[in-house]
């Protein structure tokens, strides 16, 4: 039955939307994190130190942070193949060239591909760049968070790679948060524009929440 369901063009896609909204619900959270970084170095430092302690004493130190990150592992490869299994039947289904020009889709739309591409290797650098310390710029310190963050943020690639990422994250939700609504039966007629307002919102929120920390840290609000 699971099977069959993944095999499906419907079941793909309602993979997608779920493992999408999973990603959206943690770059919301994630974000929110992220400004704590206004509010001083201790405050800052003490939020990464609660993310380990989370759940203590059932659970144990980091244990609920490897659960998110276990889940977010899954959601993110459910996402990735799902899309790139239905990227080849799509170009399976239709082997030659359309004889009329199709309409040309919004900009988002057409980008959704290579930004799921850019957003892959943001990650992967965001990773060793401030969990593991293996491409940060400068002395890496375990514990200081603040201070790695700030590190980054002083480097003009480090700047480069992010707001080039986070400007593609808002593309990103901003076509995949109504296609989503769309495959999980939620989207109609009536309720179109308002998902499309909801997804634009959500989009710029995000963007700019999550560009707020570099521009701080170039601006020296954050120092």
């Amino acid at each position: 039955m699971a099977r069959t369901v993944w095999n499906s063009t419907v079941g793909k896609k309602t993979v997608m939307a779920v493992s999408g909204l999973v990603m959206l619900l943690y770059l919301v959270a994630h974000m929110l994190g992220n400004l704590k970084i206004f509010f001083g170095t201790d405050e800052f430092n003490h939020y990464a130190h609660w993310l380990r302690t989370v759940g203590e004493p059932l659970m144990h130190y980091e244990w609920t942070l490897w659960v998110i990150r276990v889940v977010l592992v899954v959601a993110v490869v459910a996402h990735a193949v799902s899309a790139y299994q239905l990227s080849r039947r799509d170009i399976k289904a239709r082997p030659s060239k359309y004889v009329h020009k199709k309409p040309r889709a919004g900009y988002a739309t057409r980008t959704m591909r290579w930004g799921g591409i850019i957003l892959g290797l943001f990650i992967v650098w965001h990773i060793l760049d401030l969990t593991t310390g293996t491409v940060h710029s400068g002395g890496f310190e375990s514990g200081k968070p603040y201070q790695n963050v700030v590190d980054t943020f002083s480097t003009w690639y480090g700047n480069a790679i992010y707001i080039v990422a986070m400007l593609a994250v808002g593309l990103h939700i901003r076509h995949g948060f109504w296609s989503a609504a769309q495959t999980l039966g939620v989207g109609s007629r009536t309720r179109d524009r308002a998902l499309k307002a909801v997804a634009d919102v959500l989009a710029l929120l995000l963007t700019a929440g999550f560009l707020a920390v570099p521009v701080g840290v170039m601006t020296g609000v954050v120092s």
